[in-house]
């Protein structure tokens, strides 16, 4: 079975937010579901024309997520996971091209996403990709509690 002939991409439903924590848990995704993962933050995030978290679907269920977001200039590419059972098959890959079209439809010219240092299978896949690994950038957050 070529698995990606068969994985729908399609926008994530809400209802579907349980499927999706124990997709990130499963997958190893640092996530935070008391704070800005939660369910409620999520459905927020999500009613506005900013964002969109798209899934990949197999046989019925979860395989993989990204969230796409944009602030009208960058786009940003967070969230991506992949059930560990199905990683190296192209999904990845195919929710990545999937939130640059995402992106360039709502015009966006640039597409960014921050890798922890300690993911070189994501930084590997990003470079892949096309996309060019910016090492002179420091990233600086300031943050309300440990949640957000």
């Amino acid at each position: 079975m070529d698995i990606l002939r068969e994985i729908i991409i399609r926008d994530f439903r809400i209802k579907e937010y349980q499927s999706l924590i124990d997709m990130w848990s499963a997958s190893g995704l640092p996530f935070k579901p008391l704070g800005r993962d939660s369910r409620k933050k999520l459905e927020s995030e999500l009613s506005a024309e900013q964002a969109r978290l798209l899934v990949a679907e197999l046989e019925g269920k979860l395989a993989g997520s990204v969230l796409v977001t944009h602030d009208g200039r960058k786009g940003w590419i967070n969230r991506l996971a992949v059930f560990p059972p199905l990683r190296r098959k192209g999904i990845a890959g195919r929710l990545i091209a999937e939130a640059q079209k995402v992106l360039e439809q709502a015009g966006i010219e640039i597409t960014a996403a921050l890798i922890e240092g300690e993911n070189p299978e994501s930084r590997n896949l990003f470079r892949k990709m096309g996309f060019r690994e910016h090492r002179d950038i420091v990233y600086f957050s300031s943050r309300k509690h440990p949640d957000v």
